[in-house]
């Protein structure tokens, strides 16, 4: 018996037991009328009900002389019935959108099997394993059908149903009701273990590419005569309703789509199958529209698929697919990143296009992640919140429950997110005045709901609550709120366009202190400095805290401000916006920054050019951490206004010494080698001493690659550092007031003094980047360290011997003040760069200079290490050096690692055997002594091991001398290259050994 038998068996058997009560003569006249029926244009009942009627009737039980229950009589009447049924399903286009709504899920199983029945389906076959192209177009339609009406009744039942409340309660329809409630959850479990079946049938008709024919009313009587007077036209490809290739194939994929996409919740990987079918229907449904005589689709339902697929199936790599709202929320759900969540309900509150549901399912989400444990969610559950609340203020919605039990203790931070909530949701240039009202309300009823007035203040005194109420609705609600508490005393003077509220008992001079100190806003600031003046006006607010520090070359000119409020305004905005520069918070500085050029430009042009230069100063830096650190160049608008600041001539401008610091600096780390050299004004270079500096580094790092004798403008880079190196007994405090390390000199020779290129911790050297500018100063520095006569170790360095290698007068130069530049220049230098081995080097010399030989070794190796993939190539010859080998020999030896020290010998181009025979005499070592032997590849130090072994009466270790001479590889009748691949081989073993041993 098939599954479809099975479904009619179950569907049959289980109706109750009546004897049937319709006449043969009533049954012949209903049949007659029928047609009548159907003409009506709203018939009554309406035709989807004559079907219960007429397959209840044809499916009732009858009752032998025995009184025992019989299955319904295979007989003429019950047919007749059963096609009556069919009739109707014909008229209504064999819709199952009609049907479905109308007919339970045992009805509408036995319609559908009656017509695999009619349509001669062979019986006991399943319909996976029919060939659809081979059947007879009504046979192959009533399979299709079947099998959709299959998979839609799964996806149906997986949606939650909302229950009917129980009318009084009468127990034969009880029984009723569960009898049928019994026999849907049967078929739905046939159906469930059906799926895959119906799924590939499904799929194969997606293949026949033909149309299709469904049956009516007239070839289902056609049916109903004698077989054979009609077996020619009811199998031909012209009988029956027409159902074309492309609506076949809409239908079958709207279908296929949503039965993969409930599957989908068990493998994600069914959402592509998902995404591929809905995106056919769509692209079918533009070509031919959504509506057809038998089958009508949702677009909106569709639409609601398609954008879930999209969100589900796209990847984190793809950024296309992050085009919309909702694939935006699902990235950022599933990964954690809830700050960008509420950054894109926030932008949303403008365009309005998420629907009210969609955001109350994350916030619900949200919340259920918070119950669980995740405390860092309780913050994103309110700022999500609160933009959902603003988006029903927007709309005209009631306000959530939600929203009143989380402001129920309103805190600073609540509330400033809220006034940015509410400021980022309009527009107020474009706004219209419903949108205006309803904000304004809602924020005037939040005043009205608080009873801490330094939080109505907050709201009150914000820009957004001064733009949408008038003066007329502000004064109306300082009436209300003294009517709602009379304890609270109200001034009644006149309030000014800056702020609501006056001050009460409870907002004290010292509340609006601590909220001066730790706002960033511009117009926050102003607003508490403005009540805070109405206060009192003795009192300089700009003092009130030791942290607000202006450079003193602009502090005699803000001082200098008659109006007490402009004054204190001027320096705490300055002073807050550079303090956010030096803690890299750039985005408040550029904030404080344009409020200040703002107030300034009014009345003083003088500050007003501070305020230019210290922009400039910000957007180099924000361009160097943000964009310059991937290497993209500046715009060329940041590049001419540097150029701008070096070229101005305006008298009287109070200038910043680390400005000028800057701008040269970031010439040279873009490369405008060429401005420098060639293209910067002649009175700039005499005046500016930074610029000249710039202009001769420049110069000099082009002409490094060329002869050796084009190097005129090094020699002039020289001789101006020695210069501005010399000693005098002076000491002097720079404009910014940076003390020097090293003593002024008074002479006219040198281009700045010392103080202001030798800074200790904040050299002029120190915002370079460029490495090849960097490996300039850094290699005349270092000459300048060695020309010394008193030196004993060299330091090296690249390019060092394009500089003169002596000085006409050493006792001019604090050579002190130069080995302390030398050493943060090159600690400077490896944070740029880590991996560079000169410099690596470089800071090797200086701790062996000073004794520390461990950490010497350390750079040493991590110099071999960071040039030859941690030693697994070979080490260049001009990185190891002999100098350098013979450094970490002596490093070696002071650490008492003598064995270490006989192999490193081997290392120069000459083994040093004399050395290397000392230090194995060495009884005191502090190294693994015999376990180091397998890395020696010289046999006359293996040979003369095992003589120093014998000698002594060490027996263990002679053996492992004599095993490590014994290695073939090590024979000297090799050829030469093998004998250099065993000692390659070896020197990569130590050095690795080496550096697990002092990294």
């Amino acid at each position: 018996m098939s599954a479809e038998a099975a479904d009619r068996e179950a569907a049959t058997s289980s109706r109750p037991c009546t004897p049937p009560q319709t006449s043969w003569f009533e049954f012949v006249l209903e049949e007659a009328l029928l047609e009548q029926h159907l003409q009506k244009p709203s018939p009554d009942p309406p035709p989807v009900q004559l079907i219960v009627q007429f397959l209840e009737q044809a499916s009732k039980p009858s009752v032998n002389e025995q009184n025992q229950v019989q299955p319904p009589p295979d007989n003429k009447r019950n047919r007749i019935l059963k096609l009556l049924a069919l009739k109707v399903a014909a008229h209504l286009k064999w819709d199952l959108d009609v049907l479905e709504k109308s007919l339970s899920v045992p009805v509408l199983n036995m319609l559908l099997n009656e017509l695999l029945c009619i349509s001669k389906v062979p019986p006991g076959t399943k319909h996976v394993d029919v060939d659809l192209s081979s059947l007879p177009p009504t046979t192959a339609m009533a399979i299709l059908l079947y099998n959709r009406w299959a998979i839609r009744t799964i996806v149906q039942s997986s949606f939650p149903v909302k229950q009917v409340k129980p009318g009084p309660p009468q127990l034969n329809v009880m029984n009723q009701i569960q009898q049928e409630k019994e026999l849907t959850e049967n078929i739905l479990k046939v159906l469930k273990e059906q799926a895959a079946d119906s799924i590939l049938v499904l799929e194969g008709a997606l293949k026949l590419n033909k149309d299709l024919y469904v049956h009516t009313i007239r070839t289902l009587d056609l049916l109903a005569m004698e077989p054979g007077m009609v077996n020619g036209e009811t199998e031909s490809s012209t009988a029956g309703l027409k159902i074309s290739a492309e609506e076949i194939q809409c239908q079958v994929c709207y279908d296929l789509g949503a039965i993969y996409f409930q599957q989908g919740s068990t493998n994600a990987a069914v959402h592509e199958k998902a995404k591929e079918k809905f995106f056919r229907t769509k692209e079918l449904i533009a070509k031919n529209g959504s509506s057809s005589p038998h089958f009508t689709i949702d677009e909106e339902r569709l639409a609601g698929y398609c954008q879930a697929c999209e969100v589900l199936t796209s990847s984190s790599d793809d950024a296309s697919q992050q085009a919309t709202p909702y694939s935006q929320i699902h990235s950022c759900m599933k990964s954690g990143k809830y700050q960008d969540l509420v950054k894109i309900f926030l932008e949303d509150n403008l365009t309005l296009s998420l629907p009210e549901q969609f955001r109350q399912s994350v916030l619900r989400e949200l919340f259920q992640k918070a119950q669980q444990g995740n405390d860092a969610l309780d913050e994103v559950c309110f700022k999500v919140c609160v933009c959902n609340t603003v988006c029903d203020v927007l709309q005209g919605r009631i306000i959530d429950i939600q929203f009143c039990q989380l402001f129920l203790k309103p805190s600073k931070e609540k509330i400033d997110f809220l006034l940015e909530a509410c400021s980022g949701s309009i527009n107020l240039e474009s706004a219209s005045e419903e949108l205006k009202r309803k904000m304004a309300a809602f924020l005037k009823n939040l005043c009205l709901g608080m009873e801490d007035l330094q939080f109505v203040f907050m709201i009150s005194s914000h820009e957004l609550f001064i733009k949408l109420l008038k003066d007329d609705e502000r004064k109306l609600l300082i009436d209300q709120m003294r009517k709602r508490s009379p304890r609270i005393n109200l001034c009644t003077k006149p309030v000014t366009s800056f702020y609501d509220i006056p001050a009460s008992a409870s907002v004290n001079i010292g509340q609006l202190e601590h909220q001066l100190i730790l706002s960033v806003d511009p117009w926050r600031i102003r607003q508490i400095l403005i009540e805070l003046h109405g206060m009192t006006s003795e009192r300089q607010f700009w003092t009130i805290s030791n942290k607000w520090e202006v450079p003193n070359v602009y502090g005699s000119v803000i001082l200098g401000i008659k109006d007490s409020l402009t004054r204190d305004l001027v320096y705490i905005l300055m002073a807050k916006g550079l303090h956010c520069c030096a803690i890299k918070d750039f985005v408040h500085a550029k904030q404080l920054f344009a409020a200040c050029l703002e107030l300034v430009t009014e009345f003083s042009p003088k500050l007003r050019q501070v305020m230019l230069n210290e922009m400039l100063l910000l957007d180099i830096y924000t361009h160097e951490a943000g964009a310059g650190v991937s290497g993209e160049r500046p715009p060329s608008d940041l590049i001419s206004r540097v150029r701008g600041y070096l070229e101005m001539r305006v008298p009287d401008i109070p200038l910043r010494q680390v400005i000028a610091e800057e701008c040269v600096a970031f010439l040279l780390n873009w490369c405008e080698n060429e401005y420098l050299t060639m293209q910067v004004p002649l009175p700039l270079v005499q005046t500016n001493p930074y610029v000249k500096l710039g202009q001769l580094l420049a110069a000099t790092c082009k002409e490094l690659p060329g002869p050796k004798e084009s190097r005129r403008t090094a020699k002039d880079l020289w001789e101006v550092v020695v210069q501005i190196c010399s000693v005098s007994n002076q000491h002097k405090r720079g404009n910014d007031g940076r003390v020097s390390l090293i003593k002024h000199r008074e002479s006219t020779l040198g281009i700045m003094y010392s103080g202001v290129l030798l800074v200790h911790g904040n050299t002029f050297f120190f915002p370079l980047q460029e490495p090849l500018v960097l490996t300039t100063i850094l290699s005349l520095f270092v000459k300048l360290h060695n020309v010394r006569e008193d030196i004993v170790n060299d330091i090296a360095a690249e390019h060092i011997s394009i500089w003169p290698s002596s000085i006409p007068n050493l006792q001019s130069v604090d050579f002190e003040a130069v080995a302390i530049t030398v050493k943060e220049l090159v600690s400077y230098a490896l944070t740029i760069n880590a991996n560079n081995h000169f410099w690596l080097i470089i800071q090797a010399d200086i701790y062996f200079a000073t004794n520390q030989y461990s950490a010497a070794l350390h750079y040493y190796l991590q110099a071999g290490a960071v040039c030859s993939d941690f030693f697994n190539k070979m080490v260049p010859p001009d990185v190891y050096t002999d100098q350098v080998i013979k450094r970490m020999i002596k490093c070696c030896s002071l650490l008492n690692c003598h064995t270490q020290v006989a192999i490193l010998c081997q290392f120069l181009r000459e083994v040093d055997y004399k050395t290397a025979f000392k230090a194995l005499q060495e009884q005191n070592s502090h190294d693994a002594m015999d376990s180091y032997y397998e890395y020696i590849w010289d046999v006359t130090i293996l040979e003369y091991l095992t003589y120093l072994h014998h000698k002594r009466g060490e027996t263990d270790k002679r053996q492992i001398a004599i095993k490590a001479i014994g290695q073939t590889e090590l024979n000297a009748s090799n050829p030469e290259e093998v004998l250099q691949l065993a000692a390659q081989r070896r020197k990569k073993k130590f050095l690795q050994a080496m550096a697990k041993l002092y990294f």
